[in-house]
């Protein structure tokens, strides 16, 4: 029986239905994507609480804060390469006042065959630049579900979550809403030869690395961070203080993105110890398959067993940029 996995569109879709049902001041707002982001079923229900406003996306970003300033809690969703159109609007007219916008950014990484200039690459690296803005990257569709439910229950000021775009892994993922700690990373797998600490979709990849290793007779942990911004500092003192080796995983420029996070968090604190960080490398990447751009990038399934693999048993890992 063939099992079917939703895409990460659809569940925003079908679950925004569901809080605007429950919270009347929700309000939705796409800029000529209402099919692409699956919006369409919110539009048919709630007309009068979902926008769509053409290829204008400051105009948009603009509309949401202002939607935001009446009191309303616009979910602002936008292509991640497209939300790089409205990067003046994002500081100007949102963060600096800490309005409640929630971006959903769609599309977010390498995007497969639509080329270089659609991959939604760099949001994680200039959203956490931003004062006051909260970004997030949940690891399957369930957590995209519970992080679209907890960015409404109370006024958190400008927040991004990042999703990809394609299936999830969950068949059943319309699980009951549940508050996530916000800032929070969690543990997915327990080990202690070497610390996997990854965000977003790319978790997966890692976790059947991790299963491949296992079968090896190798201990290796994994850590769902959630947040960039914030990062979870307890989590990364547990992690830094058992762990000598480190990777970092992200469908994002290495270049400023999650990993330069860590490592500068790590610097602070005055730990000395190197990560590996896999993600997108220092050039445009041009167009293939999903499967064929994370290879390339080395951060598919079997890129992160081997240069695991090169870690535990002391080879030089190749260099990622």
């Amino acid at each position: 029986e063939t099992i079917h996995y939703p895409r990460y569109q659809d569940v925003f879709g079908e679950t925004m239905v569901e809080l605007a049902t429950e919270n009347p001041k929700i309000v939705g707002v796409t800029p000529a994507m209402t099919t692409g982001c699956s919006l369409t079923a919110m539009m048919e229900k709630f007309h009068d609480r979902a926008f769509e406003l053409w290829i204008a996306e400051h105009h948009e970003v603009n509309f949401s804060g202002g939607v935001s300033v009446q009191g309303m809690i616009p979910y602002c969703n936008i292509y991640s390469t497209f939300m790089q159109r409205a990067y003046d609007q994002v500081v100007h007219d949102v963060a600096i006042q800490n309005l409640h916008v929630i971006f959903c950014l769609d599309r977010g990484g390498l995007v497969g065959s639509d080329g270089a200039t659609h991959h939604g690459v760099f949001d994680l690296a200039f959203m956490r630049s931003i004062p006051n803005m909260t970004v997030a990257a949940p690891m399957d569709e369930i957590e995209l579900r519970q992080m679209l439910y907890t960015f409404q229950t109370q006024p958190f000021g400008p927040v991004s979550i990042r999703y990809p775009r394609g299936k999830g892994v969950h068949a059943q993922w319309k699980v009951p809403f549940e508050k996530i700690p916000v800032g929070k990373g969690r543990v997915i797998c327990q080990g202690d030869q070497l610390a996997i600490l990854t965000i977003g979709h790319v978790g997966n990849f890692a976790r059947k690395a991790i299963e491949k290793l296992k079968g090896e007779g190798y201990s290796v942990a994994l850590y769902d961070m959630r947040f960039v911004r914030p990062l979870d500092e307890e989590l990364l003192k547990e992690v830094f203080t058992k762990f000598d080796k480190i990777i970092t995983i992200e469908d994002g420029v290495i270049k400023g993105g999650f990993g330069s996070a860590v490592i500068e968090w790590a610097n602070f604190n005055g730990f000395s110890q190197n990560p590996v960080l896999l993600g997108v490398p220092d050039h445009f990447v041009d167009h293939g398959s999903l499967q064929e751009l994370y290879k390339e990038c080395k951060f598919d399934a079997l890129s992160i067993y081997q240069t695991t693999l090169n870690l535990l048993t002391g080879e030089t890992p190749q260099k990622t940029d």
